[in-house]
């Protein structure tokens, strides 16, 4: 593995853990802190469907998140990460209440990584929402 591709892997780690503690607790400063000024954000559905920009339209997106998992998304499982020089990609499993009804789903996110920091993120998921 390379030094870059280390370094992209490391930062891509301490940036899924602060997303991870966001997604259980709804504190997402410290992820909002390792993000790029002009960061974007892809998600595939409802009000954020599609591409999205910037820090304070993350920090509403983070927001509505919460919000709808009132009593958090926990990690259920880290299926697998795969990276490159750029990109890294978190494969897992959550579990939660989404308004008020049981959750369960399969996730990819996507982080890429530029100057130590992410500026783009992207999640995929297709289960039914209540099963893996």
């Amino acid at each position: 593995m390379t030094t870059e591709v280390e370094n992209t892997l490391k930062v891509a780690k301490q940036a899924f853990a602060h997303f991870t503690h966001g997604l259980a607790t709804g504190e997402w400063q410290t992820f909002l802190d390792m993000t790029t000024d002009d960061f974007t954000f892809w998600f595939p559905m409802g009000k954020f469907h599609g591409l999205n920009q910037g820090k304070e339209r993350a920090k509403e997106f983070f927001e509505y998140v919460s919000q709808a998992f009132e009593n958090g998304l926990k990690l259920a499982s880290l299926d697998s990460i795969t990276s490159n020089e750029k990109t890294v990609i978190f494969e897992f499993r959550d579990e939660g209440n989404l308004l008020g009804k049981a959750y369960k789903n399969r996730v990819a996110v996507a982080f890429d990584v530029r100057d130590n920091k992410i500026c783009s993120y992207r999640e995929y998921f297709g289960s039914d929402g209540k099963s893996y």
